[in-house]
């Protein structure tokens, strides 16, 4: 599935590979020690893959799932690193999906002041996303990346061979971050998607690469999120309430499936704001539940959730602050709503019936 094709994106301070596992190569001949961060799941399934650059590494294994990425995790990371004998000029390899990244990342940058890492993306999500603009950090009493900082990479390194390793409910969740950049940035893109007649005729190596160049131009304008970066936060400040609610029940959801419900539920808010009109909505939700399918949001109490939402770490003056669409491909950074208006909105995500 990797792409020789696609060009790869020199940034200031790193390069994002499009061209695979062999490009981590060069890399590994300034280190003599290396270390590997897997979890159950990517030492099964992908650190094999590494296997044909030959080189020497400790891995360190650390649990599977948002459940672990915890200060506790990374005690257990920098344990590893100095039971390794890591010193300054060693590197940490992340191999896995968002949680790898952003926890493998901070204890990364946190070890000795810091040492180098690279990240190898081994999911969708993470392949657009957390594979994109420094965003590094753990989770802290129950709020989601509430403990981080920002920091490059030495590299970032994708290859969509591993999403050969993916159950299809684990794709479904990084394609709604494929959906937001496309709602907030590309207007062509959205239209692109809508019209690919199934989901798994997707080109995922052009559709990641594009998805990736969207991330990294809103990122560079903005690169501590103090503006136009906030943009990525579109669908976020409702999906993170309910993934982090749902997330010590039986009923937790992926980051994706929350991301899809949150995108729904801010679009009905920029149209109740009139920022965007009926059939933008319709046409937004119609395609996220074909999709996704609906959360049953039955047993959940508004006010959970709105709590847990002003306790978001984007939030100003005590006000719920949002990011939301202006149109299909646009959005508005620092709107706030009140209870009444997310209340609204809540209640109608309920009321959705999936189209048939």
């Amino acid at each position: 599935m990797t792409s020789k094709s696609i060009a790869n994106l020199e940034l200031e301070d790193h390069t994002i590979h499009f061209d695979g596992i062999p490009s981590l190569g060069p890399y590994l001949k300034r280190y003599d020690r290396v270390f590997v961060l897997v979890d159950e799941n990517t030492e099964k399934h992908c650190l094999p893959h590494l296997a044909e650059l030959d080189f020497a590494y400790q891995p360190i294994k650390i649990p599977a799932g948002e459940a672990a990425k915890t200060i506790n995790t990374c005690q257990d990371i920098w344990k590893s690193l100095f039971d390794g004998k890591s010193d300054r000029s060693s590197l940490l390899i992340n191999l896995g999906g968002g949680v790898i990244g952003d926890m493998g990342g901070f204890a990364a940058s946190c070890y000795m002041r810091g040492i180098d890492f690279i990240q190898i993306p081994t999911t969708l999500l993470s392949q657009v996303d957390a594979s994109v603009g420094g965003k590094l950090g753990i989770d802290f009493n129950d709020l989601k990346n509430s403990i981080g900082l920002f920091r490059n990479p030495l590299a970032v390194i994708i290859d969509p061979l591993f999403l050969r390793t993916l159950p299809e409910e684990e794709m479904r969740s990084g394609y709604a971050e494929v959906i937001k950049h496309a709602l907030i940035a590309d207007a062509a893109q959205w239209k692109e998607l809508m019209s690919t007649a199934s989901f798994h005729d997707l080109d995922w190596p052009n559709i990641i690469a594009h998805s990736v160049g969207i991330k990294h131009n809103i990122v560079r304008s903005d690169p501590f999120e103090k503006g136009l970066r906030k943009l990525l936060n579109f669908g976020h400040t409702i999906g993170h309430a309910v993934e982090s609610v749902l997330l010590p029940t039986q009923h937790a959801i992926r980051h994706g499936e929350a991301v899809a419900l949150g995108m729904i539920c801010e679009s009905h808010l920029a149209m109740q704001k009139g920022l965007v009109d009926d059939a933008d909505l319709n046409e937004i939700q119609d395609y996220i539940l074909q999709t996704y399918g609906k959360v049953n949001l039955e047993g959940i109490d508004t006010n959970t959730l709105i709590a847990r939402m002003q306790h978001d770490k984007k939030n100003t003056n005590n006000q719920i602050n949002f990011t939301l669409l202006t149109d299909i491909g646009a959005g508005d950074v620092n709107h706030v709503a009140d209870v009444e208006l997310i209340s609204n909105s809540l209640s109608y995500y309920k009321r959705l019936s999936c189209p048939s």
